[in-house]
């Protein structure tokens, strides 16, 4: 009893007391406020900068890094006032905070030479995403342009190559590679944070950008003139794609989709056999050269049971199927945080992506040209096919990135990517060998398995006052395997389908495979100086990339040593190879490996310095000037499918000088000038003289060990006005001069026609952009809630070839992959409170030259098409939102043609989608 009294009238009052008397905190709704504070002038990050809450003692100073956390923070509408030496005073109002959230809110600051007092602004003013990527690109020293996450979420593309169709002067080519300002891809090169990486594509280096899922980046930017910190072998563009961060807060998303392209789900299609592991990527392995293969020498005549040991070793299948189409399917997850390991913690963010799809090509079409018979007439159509293609695509893939601040100085990331990818396509078509004099039936079958990893280690320190070291090492590389492509061809001359056995082309197996890896490490070290930290900074740098590839194509072809009979010639692939006529010491078949085929090793040193001096010549002038030295040693080992070696060596070292003037014409207005010198590399398949080549009406494409590397001269001019945040007005001309370009040609052959590549005698690459994103509030209060947006490229390009070299394509033309405009325009509706809004796209590519036409064929042209998209997103409750999206609204007809001649043509159908995300 007296122990219960004491609880009554002692403890239990203390207890009591003890909660009233706790801090305001504890009691009332509290969240938290993240974010970077930048130079207002340079957008660079400011450490040491003060952010505190008004009326309150809360309060934190951002680190090298810029960035800021205020936990604790009342809920409500705040004021946060941040101050820095060298910095007039800013105060952002109306930062609303909501319990146990996060607010992010970014900062910028002005010289207190140009304040004499406080700036408040409000909170609304100061973020967005879409302002962010303005201001990264009004302040850059460059000429840059970016997509931000925002804009991506805003449009129905699933890949960095669909985002990136949407930036000024860029077109894409098959849906995967980037041509910038007329330019082809070899003149774009890519890097994902920072760092190059290699490509899982034989015949070119630059990066297919449908390998990055839209969901797991953070931005692009593309930049449109070199400065010395850039690599140096590009001159349309430079993209550099950035995978997602810490969003300051714990996040946690999950989204899934569902939809259907009205070509093919739920309509009868062919498509090629799967495997059972096609849907995550990982069917080559079933799909792979049988081992038996290894130790056979061709060169000998071999056994009737070698030929049927071999001829039966193939995986049985050569037909495609017909069946209905499947609807299509995604799911993303994502998850941040920080793990309290002292000091800021580790932040963490991971997050993946899987998405499998189908799709058909419809009145589906191909032929060749043939010259006109008289001089000044038309070209007729040769070897006209028409079929049907079916294709499965899987691509998956994830990102683990992890950073920390060491201290108020130092801070060290780790970003880890790895992407899948999977095509498995069949073809059906049938036409008229002119060259034979046959009807014919082909069936294709085409499996390409993809992946790309990236491992890159980033540390940035400041070693003292506005003296900062950053270091970086990548580690990465890329495979393509191609395993098992099959063409199988039947005439179809009697009414009745036959095998058309007697021909090299007949039945051919066909196995590829390609791997790459690279090391890069670098190390820049730069002074900012000045009253205070604008662009007013010399930099130093080094950089030291070693790469190492390898690609090998076998091809095997299957014909008849005896005939068949018609009933026997008459089943389909999968009978005739069987086994029935491949027992014991039959001897029906012959196998040889075809010439079109071989193998080369690439290996890849590269070794660069830089040296770079921003200044301000002037209260509105900045000059930015520097030059990059060069050293590059690649080495390209071939061997045939005959035994024939081959060897190239180029190296070369080459000073790239760079000189820009950024003038502010006004507080608004920006006029920039630069003359860069960059360069262009051969691919390493280019050097490679090894012969591929497709079955029945395919083209032969064989490189050239003495390539040279082509340098351009870059001029670019550009008036940049920004009436508002998230707006944009800008023009700008450029002009390039390339020596030596390399292009792909025809070569004066007997028999056979052949594409190589050779070094042309010059080319002049010019035009204008414009570039406009307002709001159309300036029309009325009606309008208010949209954006317009658009942006135009009218280009020229006029290349010289040395008919000398062998060629026999036009002495003078467009270069190839050159569009003489391109045009994007968008209209964006946003509720004004709620999280809904619609987009609508449009896109537009001007005829452009595809391959150079053989003497005196025209070239061949991929036409003009008409491309609308459309997405709407919208919330459901709570933390639930969804969002509908459809691709491709106007279906127009895909088309290269050939004077009159349609060289390939096909529809690719609608695309419609439906998804939701719950977001925490």
């Amino acid at each position: 009893m007296r122990t219960q009294r004491i609880l009554r009238h002692a403890i239990l009052p203390a207890v009591l007391a003890w909660i009233a008397g706790l801090p305001l905190s504890a009691q009332t709704p509290t969240g938290r406020i993240v974010g970077t504070v930048v130079d207002g002038d340079a957008g660079v990050p400011l450490a040491g900068a003060r952010v505190t809450v008004a009326g309150t003692t809360l309060s934190a100073t951002t680190r090298v890094d810029g960035r800021y956390a205020l936990a604790n923070v009342p809920a409500g509408a705040v004021t946060l006032r941040v101050a820095m030496i060298g910095y007039g005073p800013t105060s952002v109002t109306g930062v609303a905070v909501k319990s146990g959230d996060v607010t992010t809110q970014d900062i910028s600051l002005q010289g207190q030479a140009t304040l004499l007092e406080e700036l408040s602004v409000t909170a609304e003013a100061a973020q967005g995403s879409v302002n962010s990527i303005l201001d990264e690109q009004r302040y850059s020293v460059a000429i840059v342009n970016a997509i931000s996450a925002e804009q991506i979420s805003r449009s129905p593309d699933g890949d960095a190559a669909a985002a990136l169709q949407r930036m000024s002067g860029a077109t894409i080519q098959d849906g995967k590679y980037l041509n910038m300002r007329g330019l082809g891809d070899r003149y774009t090169q890519a890097s994902l944070n920072g760092a190059r990486i290699p490509s899982p594509e034989p015949e070119r280096k630059v990066v297919p950008l449908d390998l990055f899922p839209s969901g797991l980046l953070s931005e692009i930017t593309t930049s449109k003139t070199f400065t010395p910190d850039q690599a140096g072998d590009f001159s349309g563009g430079s993209v550099n794609i950035k995978t997602k961060e810490f969003p300051g807060r714990r996040y946690l998303a999950l989204s899934v989709s569902a939809g259907f392209n009205d070509a093919v789900t739920g309509k009868s299609s062919v498509f090629a056999p799967a495997t059972g592991r096609d849907w995550v990527a990982l069917g080559a392995s079933p799909r792979a050269l049988p081992v038996s293969f290894d130790n056979v020498d061709f060169t000998q005549q071999l056994s009737p049971a070698q030929t049927n040991a071999l001829v039966s070793s193939f995986r049985n299948v050569w037909s495609t199927r017909r069946r209905t189409g499947s609807p299509n399917g995604s799911a993303g997850l994502s998850l941040g945080g920080t793990l309290p390991t002292g000091g800021t913690g580790l932040s963490y963010l991971l997050s993946g992506s899987y998405a499998y799809s189908q799709e058909a090509r419809v009145e589906q079409r191909r032929a060749i040209a043939a010259p006109p018979s008289t001089a000044g007439g038309s070209v007729t159509e040769l070897d006209r096919y028409d079929g049907t293609t079916g294709r499965n695509s899987a691509l998956w893939g994830g990102i683990a990135n992890f950073s920390v601040n060491v201290g108020a100085h130092s801070k060290i990331s780790l970003n880890n990517t790895y992407n899948r990818t999977m095509d498995n396509e069949g073809r059906f078509e049938s036409g008229t060998s002119e060259n034979l004099a046959l009807p014919l039936q082909v069936q294709r079958l085409r499996y390409v398995e993809r992946n790309i990893y990236a491992s890159q280690l980033g540390v940035h320190q400041e070693l003292a006052d506005r003296h900062f070291l950053d270091l970086g090492f990548t580690a990465s590389g890329v495979s393509r395997k191609e395993p098992d492509r099959s063409e199988v061809v039947y005439e179809t001359s009697t009414g009745t389908p036959s095998w058309y056995g007697f021909s090299n082309e007949a039945a051919v197996r066909t196995f590829a495979d390609l791997h790459e890896h690279s090391y890069e490490g670098s190390a820049s070290w730069q002074f900012r100086f000045g009253t205070t930290p604008r662009n007013r900074f010399v930099q130093i740098g080094a950089l030291y990339r070693s790469t190492d590839r390898g690609a090998a194509n076998r091809s095997y072809s299957v014909a008849l040593l005896r005939p068949l009979r018609d009933d026997d010639r008459s089943l389909s692939p999968e009978q005739i190879f069987d086994g029935r006529f491949t027992q014991g010491s039959l001897d029906n078949f012959r196998i040889t490996p075809l010439a079109a085929g071989g193998s080369y090793d690439a290996t890849d040193r590269l070794t660069a310095g830089y040296g770079m001096l921003t200044l301000e010549l002037g209260k509105s002038l900045e000059m930015i000037g520097g030059a990059r030295v060069e050293h590059s040693r690649v080495e390209v080992r071939s061997l045939s499918t005959a035994g024939e070696p081959s060897f190239a060596r180029p190296s070369y070292t080459d000073v790239l000088p760079s000189l820009a003037l950024n003038y502010r014409a006004g507080q608004d207005v920006n006029i920039r000038l630069s003359a860069t010198q960059t360069l262009s590399r051969p691919e390493y398949r280019e050097l490679s003289p090894i012969l591929f080549r497709e079955v029945i009406g395919g083209d032969n494409v064989k490189g050239n060990p003495d390539l040279k590397r082509a340098l351009i001269r870059n001029f670019d001019l550009r008036w940049e006005w920004y009436p508002r945040g998230g707006e944009v007005v800008s023009l700008a001309l450029f002009a390039k001069r390339c020596s030596d370009p390399i292009e792909r040609v025809y070569t004066g052959t007997s028999g056979t026609r052949i594409i190589t590549h050779v070094n042309a005698r010059g080319a002049d690459n010019y035009g204008v952009e414009l570039e406009v994103r307002r709001g159309l509030d300036v029309l009325g209060t009606r309008f208010q809630p949209f954006t317009a947006f658009a942006n135009a490229t009218v280009m020229k390009s006029r290349i010289q070839i040395d008919l000398a070299g062998s060629s026999v394509t036009n002495a003078e033309r467009k270069m190839v992959g050159q569009a003489p405009y391109v045009l994007n325009a968008g209209l964006t509706w946003k509720h004004s409170s709620a999280d809904a809004s619609a987009t609508l796209l449009f896109n537009r590519v001007g005829e452009r030259i595809s391959e150079a036409g053989e003497i005196p064929l025209p070239d061949v042209v991929e036409q003009p098409r008409n491309v609308m998209d459309a997405s709407i997103a919208f919330p459901l409750f709570g933390a639930l939102s969804g969002r509908a999206d459809v691709k491709n609204l106007l279906d127009a007809p895909y088309r290269i043609t050939q004077g009159g001649v349609v060289r390939e043509g096909y529809r690719a159908g609608r695309i419609f989608s439906i998804g939701f995300t719950w977001r925490q």
